[in-house]
């Protein structure tokens, strides 16, 4: 069966695609959840619409997020920890630690976004890759210092 995709899906394709799916699968997954629509002349023109107009709404937010970028690069958060011998924290410091710090400084940002594979257990300055949109990421420098 033909379909023409609505949204983004993982191995299969992007918006405004038209592509060959088993009719099962069309029917009892993708077409319920409105994540494709049957591949008529009159839906490829309505999808048509409807992608261009994503399109204009992601280019727009991809704008403000290279803006909010540039302000989060410029940003450099301190985090003070209990730490004892060879500079190991006690505790750690997460993703969720990192987004109230940048909340002080008035940046709102959901912890989320920001790309920490593994909690912070050590002192020092580390670069914190922070996903703002899919081709948008800003780099915020964290210190972790001692705790007097």
């Amino acid at each position: 069966m033909e379909i023409i995709l609505r949204e983004d899906i993982d191995k299969l394709g992007a918006r405004g695609e038209v592509v060959k799916v088993a009719s099962g699968y069309a029917r009892n997954f993708l077409l319920p959840r409105r994540l494709a629509v049957a591949a008529t002349d009159s839906n490829r023109k309505i999808v048509e619409q409807e992608r261009q107009a994503h399109l204009r709404k992601d280019a727009k937010l991809e704008g403000e997020a290279q803006d909010l970028a540039k302000l989060l690069s410029a940003a450099a958060v301190t985090i003070r920890r209990k730490a004892g011998e060879n500079d190991q924290l006690f505790g750690s410091v997460t993703a969720s630690d990192i987004a109230d710090a940048l909340g002080a400084q008035h940046f709102t940002l959901d912890r989320r976004r920001i790309q920490l594979d593994e909690p912070i257990r050590t002192l020092g300055e580390h670069k914190i890759p922070v996903r703002l949109h899919k081709d948008v990421v800003a780099e915020v420098t964290v210190t972790v210092a001692r705790e007097e």
